[in-house]
């Protein structure tokens, strides 16, 4: 039995993609992004340290609470979080400011199952390179804020004692140091206004720079991160390969070849009764004719595990419809997909849920599975499976899973696992789009 939802009528088609690559050459020095960094420096000049003064009470009470109650880990696991925020928000700011098209900074996952998987999620959060590097730019710019807000405080200042004649001539003290009296009071005033007009100027730039410095990677660390991706999924790509051989070997060695040498012993069994006993000649030829429509049919299956020639033609859509038609157990499809994604991206996600179908079926004892695919906002191609099962799947070297990994990892994307004991199990493969 399978149950799709009717889904509603397909949006518009995504925007294009934009580059993989951050933009190293955008023009920080423009007057609209000069007068963009100074607004919103003052801004955080004001706003930065209540927001470092609060992320320093998260780090000190739990801290303190770290060996008196245990509640001091679940404190410092917020802390975690609440520096994902400031950092999310920090480059935000500069990605609406500058546009340096930097990859979406997200959460970051373990793909080790159960309270293990959460600690050691909340571990990887914890040293992300890229959230660290924007923590960084936002305590620089907090600075700089505070700089900014003195700076536009000495306009203000300037600009009043530049104006001051209208209001009389009375004398001024210039910062309780020198007394300014007559014309010297509007000229020290309009100097100084000039002064730190220029010097807003210079800081709005500096923050450019220093923002580019801080996150944008330099070229030799983008093409060094684009090797070490490529030795990834090549790696991934060959085991991937492996374990496919190695199924399609014991496939074949299990099921099919055993198959084809019994009908050969009926058949010849069949030919030395021709003469003596027809009848049970024929009826041994019958036989052999059920058990060759049985070999095609698990050639067949075998051939649509290497190669779904449905998903090639009608797309991802149709061929989980297909799948889930023939899953032993009840499943419930859930797929929006506003557009096709490449060749490789739908073959990663149809044989990780292929699969991940298959493993339920055998080992969980499920009653019925949903899967939920969709195409994300960032351009990847997001798939979940959970059934109902027992759990306590586990990763094992050419395993099932093993394949899963290998197979989503060729094709650059992420795949996690959760499977606690109990159930449910649950997969979940994100792949680029154009991968």
């Amino acid at each position: 039995m399978t149950t799709a939802s009717v889904l509603p009528p397909s949006p518009p088609p995504l925007p294009a993609l934009r580059s993989a690559a951050p933009r190293t050459s955008v023009r920080i020095s423009s007057p609209g992004h000069v007068a963009g960094a100074i607004a919103q420096l003052a801004a955080l000049g004001a706003i930065g340290p209540a927001v470092f003064g609060g992320l320093f009470s998260l780090l000190g009470a739990g801290v303190g609470l770290l060996f008196a109650v245990l509640i001091g880990v679940v404190v410092l696991a917020g802390l975690v979080y609440a520096l994902y925020a400031v950092a999310w928000f920090e480059q935000a700011r500069l990605e609406g400011l500058y546009g340096f098209e930097l990859p979406a900074l997200r959460v970051r996952r373990s793909p080790k199952p159960g309270f293990v998987g959460v600690l050691h999620t909340i571990w990887l959060q914890a040293i992300d390179p890229r959230q660290w590097r924007a923590i960084a730019s936002f305590t620089v710019s907090t600075v700089l804020g505070v700089v900014a807000l003195l700076l536009v405080g000495a306009v203000a200042w300037g600009l009043a004692l530049a104006v001051s004649p209208i209001f009389g001539w009375t004398p001024v003290s210039f910062f309780g140091l020198l007394r300014l009296n007559g014309v010297a009071g509007p000229l020290v005033g309009a100097l100084l206004a000039l002064v730190a007009v220029g010097a807003l100027v210079g800081l709005g730039l500096l923050h450019g720079v220093l923002a580019r410095a801080i996150l944008v990677p330099s070229r030799e660390a983008l093409l060094e991160e684009q090797a070490r991706t490529s030795d990834t999924r090549r790696a991934g790509a060959v085991r991937a390969a492996e374990v496919e051989r190695t199924r399609i070997e014991r496939d074949l060695h299990d099921g099919v070849q055993p198959r084809l040498v019994s009908i050969g012993m009926t058949l010849g069994l069949a030919q030395t009764k021709i003469d003596d006993d027809p009848e049970a000649a024929k009826a041994l030829v019958a036989e052999a004719h059920a058990s060759t429509k049985s070999a095609i049919t698990e050639l067949r299956q075998l051939a649509r595990g290497i190669h779904a020639s449905v998903l090639e033609d009608r797309g991802l859509d149709a061929a989980l419809s297909a799948l889930a038609s023939r899953s032993h157990i009840p499943v419930t499809l859930d797929v929006r997909l506003p557009r096709r994604c490449s060749r490789a991206a739908e073959a990663a996600v149809y044989f990780s849920i292929a699969e991940a179908l298959t493993n339920a079926a055998k080992h969980s004892r499920a009653g019925n599975c949903r899967v939920d695919v969709r195409v994300r906002d960032d351009g990847s191609l997001w798939a979940r499976v959970e059934d109902d099962g027992l759990g306590g799947a586990r990763i094992v070297p050419g395993g099932g899973l093993d394949g899963i990994v290998n197979r989503v990892t060729a094709a650059g994307g992420t795949a996690r696992i959760d499977s606690p004991q109990g159930g449910p199990t649950t997969v979940e493969v994100t792949v680029p789009c154009a991968s």
